[in-house]
């Protein structure tokens, strides 16, 4: 299950997690962004209880937004320990976002 990360909550959800977290930020009205968010659906069931994914949009969320420096969306952010490890920005196949999440495991 894709869970909704904000400003709020972020931290709680995100930088706390025992477990490896995939964030994507993306908004309602990016094309690109609605492409990417099944695909993460998937992953999220493929890897559920070993990964987290979030999701953050970008329209009600600019504090975190900005705190990443998200300048382009689709971009998706893979945490360990509470540190960004990795980031893809665009939309890619399923198997590269897969690829990066197992380099978390």
């Amino acid at each position: 299950m894709v869970i909704e990360a904000t400003d709020s909550n972020f931290d709680e959800l995100v930088i706390k997690s025992e477990k490896p977290v995939v964030v994507d930020f993306w908004a309602e009205w990016c094309g690109p962004c609605r492409a990417v968010g099944p695909l993460l659906d998937e992953l999220s069931d493929e890897y559920d209880g070993k990964v987290i994914i979030a999701k953050v949009d970008v329209d009600n969320n600019y504090g975190i937004a900005g705190k990443f420096g998200i300048r382009n969306i689709p971009t998706v952010l893979f945490f360990k320990n509470g540190e960004v490890v990795d980031k893809q920005v665009g939309a890619v196949p399923k198997n590269n976002y897969a690829t990066k999440i197992d380099t978390l495991l």
